[in-house]
Parts: C-alpha cells; structure tokens; sequence
C-alpha cells in the first residue's frame, strides 16, 4: 500500500486554552509519545509533532493508520477516557496533499491566534529536529518541510508580512507598563517563572522597556543562574514558588512547562498585582484570582492587542498566499514525479527479470551486458507511448522483439 502523509491538529481555532491545554504535549513527554504510537501503529513510518501555547499537531507517514485512529488513541491517552465531546476539537487529514498545505498554512503563521506570527516557524524547526533525532523523518515529511522552510525564506525576504512584532512575550512587558505607568514601575518588583524560551524572549524585548527590578526562578536552579547571570537580574528561589510565597513582587509572569496550577493562592493585600498566565497547561489557578486589585491575563487575553500589526500583515497576505502557492505546487509536482519514479523503478526490474527468464527459455547464456541493454530499450520503447497503448500486459512481446533484433545483430 501506498503511504500517504496525515496530520491531527487541537488549536486556537477550535478549543479554548482550558480545553487545548488538556492535550497539550510537553517536551518530556515526547519522546514516550512518539515510542508509544510507533509501537501502537507498527505502520506509522515518519512522525512530527508540533506542541506550542495555542496548538497541538501530529503529522504522520502511514499506509492503512488513518489520522482518526490517531486521534482517537491521543484522546484516551491524554483523558484516560473517550468521549465524542473532544473530538470536535480536532482537525484532521487523511490527504498528503492536504496535509501539507495545512503545514505551509501554519508554519507560515496564517493560521495562528496573532496572523503573521514569527514564533511558530522555530516551533516547527525544533519538531523536526526531534524527528531527525529521533530517525522519524520520512520522505513525504521531509519534502513538506523542505517547502515550510523556502516560504518562510520567501516570505521573510519578498513580503512584508513578518513586519512588526507579534510576540505574546513583548505584549506582556507592554502590559506592565501600560497597567503602572512609567513613573511608577521603578519600584516594583517582576517576578518570571519558568527558563524556556518565553521567559528568554521576555528578557529579550526588555531591552526595548528597561525594567530594572527583575527575579527568576525555575525548578532547575542552574538554568535560572544562567539567565540571571546574562541578563543582570536576581533568581528567586523555586521552593518558595512551590509555596506561593509572592508578597514582596507586584508582576508575576509564569511560563513554567508541566506545572498545571502552580500558583493558587495570591497573596491577600490590596496593592495592585499584575499576574500574567503564558503557561499550557496554565500556571495559575483562576479561581486564585476574583479580587477586585488584581488584573489577569491568560494567552487568550495577551493575544487580543496584538492586533495592531494587523492591518500591514493583512496587505501582504495575497503576496504570502501566492509564495504559498508556488511551492505548494512544487510539492505537488515532486509527488507526481516520485510516484512516477517509484513506478519506473519497480518495472524496470519486473521486465529485467523478464528478459532474464526468456533468455534461460531460449538457453541463451546470462550476459550482464546484454540482459541491461535489452531491459533498457524495452523500457524506452514503453515509455515513450502513452500507457494506455502499450500495455504492460505485452511487454513479453516486446522483449522478445528486441532480444530477437539484439541476435540478428
């Protein structure tokens, strides 16, 4: 059977951030994932998965595994349970063509919450060197990925579609400022949680706001030094976090990975706090938060303002859709061609042994030289007719034909 390229995906589009986060999948658990499903389903060859804030993919190279197997199997695996309720909150492809332009379509941020967004295009880099590390690129991924990373390329260079910033991480220093004013935010005191590439990012577009009166913490203490050691800022210790020790910070922005309500309990005072919850699963208990002094913002929320680049993204969106276009066709032509060549390949060497049998029939001796020449005019000769006209049911007439010219010579 034929393998064809396939893909389930949970995002923004289709479930809330509770919702999502119940199928999110986390770095540690990839790996035992991807063993489990190629275990499962021994036909799944090739595998990528895509876990950010607003998605959760699966793409997979099988011939009989359909994507709502997958999906099925993801939904007991993650709830312990099946229901029909979560299975609304899936998309789903059984089309390697339409997989992989769903791929184009996300990696080159058209489908995400923020349109344009830059983030997603290293998501996908960083899945897909798992799959090299893990030998799980295939052929049909491996060439959808090729066409991801040209558009991405294409776009950065011809469009511009990648301009302005889109970052929830830069929004969220934006809305500190914006929540206490510039005067005011030299005496408060910002906590992050979590060292990956959020919390990066955060001290990244601080250089564009400056803020002084900085902590981190994260459960490995050594990459929560390094941080605080490049970016000049103090590290906060993780056991207090565990504890829900925050009186002395006025911002908490918490972006640890695999810690579903780390923090539930706020501390009781009636000075202003600002929590922002950039966590899936999230970080921060909701029902920590129903007090009149303190303002909240989940992904969802931190999403809504980032709006303001729209409208230049928006003016690019046809050049974006045409770049799409073109190497989404390339991919298709490359499809074609590599069915065409499998094809060849494989009756290249039914007619090879062919023409070995007749010249055993005839007690003709095996001859290398001449069993090649004969097999590669037979080939011509059927190739350079439509199928339709020379059957591969007579090609044994055809052998015989040239390995009768071949002795006349």
């Amino acid at each position: 059977m034929t393998k064809t390229l396939k893909f389930i995906g949970i995002s923004h589009r289709t479930a809330s951030v509770m919702q999502r986060e119940e199928f999110h999948i986390s770095e540690l658990e990839k790996e035992t994932l991807s063993e489990i499903i190629c275990k499962t389903f021994s036909d799944v060859s090739a595998l990528l998965i895509l876990a950010t804030c607003n998605r959760s993919e699966i793409y997979f190279e099988s011939t009989s595994t359909s994507a709502a197997k997958i999906r099925d199997f993801i939904i007991i695996h993650k709830t312990k349970d099946y229901s029909n309720l979560f299975v609304k909150y899936f998309t789903y492809s059984n089309n390697t063509e339409e997989s992989a332009r769903h791929l184009l379509d996300v990696a080159t941020g058209l489908e995400s919450m923020i349109i344009g967004d830059a983030e997603i295009i290293h998501q996908i880099k960083k899945a897909y060197q798992f799959s090299i590390a893990h030998k799980l690129q295939g052929s049909l991924l491996e060439r959808a990925l090729q066409a991801v990373f040209i558009s991405h390329k294409r776009i950065s260079n011809e469009t511009h579609f990648r301009d302005g910033t889109t970052s929830v991480a830069y929004k969220s220093l934006k809305a500190i400022r914006n929540s206490y004013g510039k005067a005011a935010l030299k005496n408060k005191s910002i906590l992050f949680i979590g060292a990956g590439d959020i919390v990066k990012q955060l001290f990244k577009y601080n250089s564009k706001f400056n803020f002084k009166n900085i902590f981190i913490s994260n459960r490995t203490s050594e990459k929560a030094q390094t941080l605080a050691n490049i970016f000049k800022c103090k590290t906060y210790n993780w056991n207090k976090v565990l504890n829900n020790e925050f009186d002395n910070f006025d911002v908490i922005i918490s972006a640890a990975s695999n810690c579903h309500h780390l923090i539930k309990k706020i501390p009781q005072t009636t000075k202003k706090l600002l929590l922002i919850d950039l966590a899936v699963p999230s970080n921060i208990d909701k029902s920590s938060i129903n007090r009149d002094n303190i303002v909240f913002y989940d992904l969802d929320l931190i999403s809504v303002d980032l709006e303001e680049t729209k409208e230049k993204r928006l003016a690019a969106i046809d050049e974006v859709n045409i770049i799409i276009s073109e190497e989404f066709a390339q991919f298709k032509k490359w499809l074609e061609d590599a069915v065409l060549r499998d094809h060849l390949v494989k009756s290249k060497s039914i007619i090879n042994q062919k023409v070995k049998d007749l010249f055993k029939n005839q007690n003709e001796e095996l001859n290398e030289r001449k069993i090649e020449e004969v097999t590669n005019k037979v080939m011509r000769k059927w190739m350079s007719q439509p199928y339709s006209k020379v059957p591969f049911s007579k090609i044994d007439a055809i052998i015989a034909q040239q390995v009768s010219l071949l002795s006349q010579v």
